[in-house]
C-alpha cells in the first residue's frame, strides 16, 4: 500500500509539470491559428488531431512520466569500478536516445527550461564525472526534440518545417551513432573512457542545434525572422569551420520554402503565402475604389513590406523585392501573362551577391514591363496632355464656346441646374471646337461640387490635423452656391491608368481648374462691363463725368484679374508641365512616373497659391470685390440708360410730314408707362450720381487695401519661406513701380510694431 501511494504522488507531480510545460506551447499554438485563419478566411490552417499532442508515448523525448524502477537491489556504491561503469554505459545509451535510465533519472521540465538529470550520489568521483561530461549531449538532444516536435505544427510555417526537417535529418545520424555504440556495448568493448571519446564530435553539433532551437523559442520566430537569426548565426561561427558549416547546411534547408515565394513574387507577382511568413503582405482592397476615395492609397496599401519577416541578407533590396512583383502584379491584372526571361532559381549562400544580381534583374524587367506597358499601350502622356487641355485650361477656343454656351445656366442656384443639361452644352462646345480632335474627349465629365472652391482647399489642408474633424462636421456651405462656384470638370480614368490619375490626383487637377474657372469668369465680368460702359458716351457730361473713376478701376482689376492669369498659365503651368514631360521620358519605373505627376501637382497648387490659406483668404476677397463692382456697374448703367430712354419719351415725336399721329401718341404713351412702371419696381436699385461716386470710391480703396494686402504678403513669402517664383506676381503688377513705395511702408511700419518685441540691447543692435 505505501508502495501505491507513492507512485500515485509521483504521477501527480509529473501530471502537474507535464501541464505546466505545455500550456505556453499550446497558447502559442492557438494564437498562430487564430492569426492565420483571421488573415485567410477562405483557407483555414490545418490541425493534427488532438491525440497527437495528448498521447505521451509518440514523442521522441523523454516521456513524461515513467514509472519507479523496481528492480534496483543495491545501491550501485556499493558495487565495484568496472560494474558501476558498465551499468552506466548502459543507462547513458538509454539516456542519450530520450529514455529514462535506472541510476541516471530525468527531472521534470518546468515551462521552457533545459532538461536537467539526477546522479546516484554514491558513485565514484572519476565515473561521476565522466558522467557529468556526456549528460549535456543528452540535454541538448532533448531540446532540439521538442523544438522539432512542436514546430512540427501547421500554424509555425513552412521554414520551421523545413528546419524541423533539416534536424530530423541530423537527428537520424545521431541515432546511427548511438545504434553503433549500442553494438559495440553488447560485445562488451564500450567502456565509459571510450563512450567519452565517440560522442565528442556529436557534441559540438548538438551543442549548436540546441542553442539555435532555444534562440527560436524565445523569440517565438517563424518565417523570415528564423532565417534572419539563422543567417546571423552562421556569421558569427566564423572561426569555427564544423558550427558554420552547419548553420550554412540549415540555413539553405530553412530557406528553401521561402525562397519558392520569393520566386513566384518576382518572377509571376503572385504571392502563395498560407501561413503569412513572406515580407510582403497582401490586403484586400478593390482597386475600382481608387477613383471613389480621395485617401485612397491602393499602390502603397495592397502590397507592403512586413519588417519583422525581412531575412537580414534581404534587407538591402527589401524595397526592390516589393516593387517588382508590384509592377508584374498590375501587368497580370489588365489580362497579361508576364513570366520574367531571367527567371533563375535562388539558393541561400554566403556570396549575397549571387542572389541580389537575380533579384536586380527581376526588378529591371518588372520596371520595364510595367512602364512600356503604361506609356506605349495605355498612353499614359496622352491621356495627361488631354487632361491639361481642359484642367489646366489650355484649349482656349473650347472654353470661350463653353463659357458662351453656359453662361445663363450657371447663374443659376446648384440645385435649379440640370446636370444633363450641362452634359449637352459640354458635348456640344467640344464637337464645335479644336478639342474635337482629341480621342479621350468622351472621358471628360460634369460634376457640381458640394463645396466652394475655399471650402474644399481648407478641408484638404486640414487632412490629418486637429482641424480636420470640425471642417468634415461642418455644414457643406452657409450660403447657396451658383453654378459657377461649384462647378468643375471630372474625367473616367480606368484601371491601371488610375494608379498615376488616381482620386487624389484628379481632385488637385479640380482645384486649379476651379481656380482658374473661376478667374476666367471675373475677366469676363469685367469685359461685359467694358462693353456695356461704352453707352456712357450717349449720357450727358454731368452724368458721364462719375464713370472716369469707375472706368480707371475696372481696368486696374482687369489688368490684376489677366496678370493673375497669365502668371498661373505661362510661368508656373507651362514651365512646370515641360519638367513633367522630360521626367517621363527619363523615368525608369512607375514609382519615378508617380513621384513626378504627383511633384508636378504640387509644385502648381503651391505656386498658384492655393497650398497658402492666407494668401487664398486674400485672393477671394479680391475676386468677390471685382464681382460685386461689376453688379454694382451694370446696374448703374442699366439705370443710366433707362433715365436717358425716359427723357427721349418726353419729347413729342413728329415726322417730316407733320405732327404725331394718334397711333404714335398711343404707342409713346404705353412706353412710358412701362417704363415708369420699370422705374418704380427697380428704383431702390438705382444709385443717384452722388451714391455712384462714393460707391465707387469705396470700391476703389477697398480693392486697394486688398491688393496690397496680397502683394505685402507675396514679398515676405518671398524672403521668409523663399518663395521666390510668387514673387513675380509682383513684378507684374507693380511693373511701373507704382506699388513699390506703399510696400516699402508697409515694411517698414512692420518692423517698427515689431521694434517693441525685442529688449533694449537687441533693439539698440537692429538699429546699428
Amino acid at each position: 500500500m505505501q508502495e501505491l501511494e507513492e507512485l500515485r504522488r509521483q504521477l501527480e507531480t509529473a501530471t502537474v509539470a507535464v501541464s505546466c510545460s505545455h500550456q505556453p506551447v499550446e497558447v502559442l499554438r492557438k494564437f498562430l491559428r487564430d492569426k492565420l485563419n483571421k488573415k485567410h478566411t477562405g483557407h483555414p490552417v490545418p490541425v493534427f488531431p488532438s491525440w497527437v499532442y495528448e498521447r505521451p508515448a509518440l514523442t521522441g523525448d523523454f516521456m513524461s512520466f515513467s514509472n519507479p524502477s523496481t528492480d534496483v537491489t543495491v545501491s550501485i556504491g556499493t558495487l565495484p569500478l568496472p560494474s558501476q561503469e558498465t551499468c552506466l554505459v548502459e543507462d547513458l545509451l538509454y539516456i542519450l536516445i530520450g529514455v529514462d535510465g535506472r541510476y541516471i533519472s530525468v527531472q521534470p521540465l518546468v515551462g521552457r527550461q533545459s532538461r536537467s538529470f539526477s546522479v546516484e550520489q554514491n558513485l565514484d568521483s572519476s565515473v561521476k564525472e565522466l558522467v557529468n561530461r556526456i549528460l549535456p549531449v543528452a540535454t541538448n538532444y532533448s531540446t532540439v526534440t521538442r523544438f522539432v516536435e512542436e514546430n512540427s505544427s501547421f500554424e509555425y510555417g513552412q521554414v520551421n518545417h523545413a528546419l524541423g526537417a533539416a534536424m530530423r535529418t541530423l537527428g537520424k545520424e545521431y541515432m546511427i551513432l548511438i545504434s553503433q555504440l549500442e553494438h559495440l556495448q553488447r560485445q562488451g568493448l564500450l567502456s565509459l573512457q571510450k563512450l567519452w571519446f565517440y560522442i565528442q564530435p556529436t557534441l559540438r553539433t548538438m551543442e549548436v542545434l540546441a542553442s539555435i532551437a532555444t534562440s527560436l523559442n524565445k523569440g517565438e520566430c517563424f518565417g523570415g525572422a528564423t532565417l534572419s537569426l539563422l543567417h546571423d548565426r552562421t556569421f558569427g561561427y566564423t572561426g569555427d569551420s564544423q558550427a558554420q558549416e552547419l548553420c550554412l547546411y540549415l540555413t539553405k534547408a530553412a530557406s528553401a520554402p521561402y525562397f519558392d515565394i520569393l520566386e513566384r513574387w518576382i518572377y509571376r507577382g503572385i504571392i502563395n503565402d498560407p501561413y503569412s511568413e513572406f515580407m510582403v503582405e497582401e490586403h484586400e482592397l478593390q482597386k475600382e475604389k481608387i477613383q471613389e476615395d480621395y485617401n485612397d492609397k491602393y499602390w502603397d496599401q495592397r502590397y507592403t513590406i512586413v519588417q519583422q519577416q525581412i531575412p537580414s541578407f534581404l534587407q538591402k533590396v527589401a524595397d526592390k523585392i516589393l516593387s517588382t512583383g508590384k509592377y508584374l502584379n498590375v501587368v497580370r491584372e489588365c489580362g497579361h501573362d508576364v513570366t520574367c526571361p531571367d527567371a533563375k532559381e535562388i539558393t541561400y549562400t554566403l556570396k549575397e551577391q549571387a542572389y541580389v544580381e537575380r533579384i536586380e534583374k527581376a526588378y529591371n524587367y518588372a520596371s520595364k514591363v510595367l512602364l512600356d506597358f503604361l506609356m506605349e499601350e495605355e498612353e499614359l502622356v496622352a491621356h495627361l496632355r488631354s487632361i491639361k487641355h481642359y484642367f489646366l485650361m489650355d484649349q482656349g477656343d473650347f472654353f470661350v464656346h463653353f463659357m458662351d454656351l453656359t453662361e445663363e445656366e450657371l447663374k443659376k442656384p446648384v440645385d435649379d441646374i440640370i446636370p444633363t443639361r450641362l452634359e449637352a452644352l459640354l458635348e456640344l462646345a467640344l464637337r464645335m471646337s479644336t478639342a474635337n480632335t482629341d480621342p479621350f474627349k468622351d472621358d471628360l465629365k460634369i460634376e457640381l461640387m458640394p463645396h466652394d472652391l475655399i471650402t474644399q482647399l481648407l478641408r484638404v489642408l486640414a487632412i490629418e490635423t486637429h482641424q480636420e474633424k470640425a471642417l468634415i462636421n461642418s455644414d457643406p456651405t452657409e450660403l447657396a452656391l451658383s453654378g459657377l462656384e461649384s462647378f468643375s470638370f471630372d474625367y473616367i480614368v480606368k484601371w491601371p491608368l488610375s494608379l498615376i490619375i488616381n482620386r487624389k490626383a484628379l481632385t488637385r487637377y479640380q482645384m486649379l481648374f476651379r481656380h482658374m474657372f473661376y478667374c476666367k469668369h471675373v475677366e469676363r465680368l469685367l469685359c461685359n462691363v467694358w462693353i456695356s460702359n461704352k453707352t456712357a458716351k450717349q449720357f450727358s457730361l454731368h452724368s458721364a463725368k462719375w464713370f472716369a473713376g469707375a472706368f480707371t478701376l475696372r481696368q486696374r482689376m482687369l489688368n490684376f484679374v489677366q496678370n493673375i492669369q497669365y502668371y498661373m498659365m505661362f510661368e508656373v503651368m507651362e514651365p512646370t508641365w515641360h519638367i513633367l514631360e522630360k521626367n517621363l521620358k527619363s523615368a525608369s519605373n512607375i514609382d519615378d512616373v508617380l513621384s513626378h505627376h504627383t511633384s508636378f501637382l504640387d509644385n502648381c497648387l503651391k505656386d498658384c497659391m492655393l497650398t497658402n490659406p492666407e494668401l487664398l483668404k486674400i485672393f477671394s476677397k479680391l475676386m468677390s470685390v471685382c464681382v460685386m463692382f461689376t453688379n454694382c456697374l451694370q446696374r448703374f448703367t442699366q439705370s443710366m440708360q433707362v433715365q436717358t430712354e425716359m427723357e427721349h419719351l418726353t419729347l413729342e415725336h413728329g415726322t417730316m410730314m407733320g405732327p404725331p399721329t394718334q397711333c404714335e401718341r398711343t404707342e409713346e404713351a404705353l412706353k412710358k408707362k412701362l417704363t415708369s412702371k420699370y422705374l418704380e419696381e427697380h428704383i431702390d436699385k438705382f444709385p443717384s450720381s452722388f451714391g455712384f461716386e462714393s460707391t465707387i470710391n469705396n470700391f476703389d480703396s477697398n480693392f486697394s487695401a486688398h491688393l496690397m494686402d496680397l502683394l505685402d504678403k507675396l514679398s515676405m513669402y518671398s524672403t521668409s519661406d523663399c518663395e521666390h517664383s510668387m514673387i513675380n506676381i509682383i513684378y507684374r503688377l507693380d511693373f511701373n513701380g507704382f506699388y513699390t513705395e506703399r510696400l516699402k511702408q508697409l515694411s517698414s511700419e512692420r518692423n517698427q510694431k515689431s521694434a517693441p518685441l525685442l529688449g533694449p540691447a537687441q533693439h539698440a543692435v537692429s538699429t546699428k
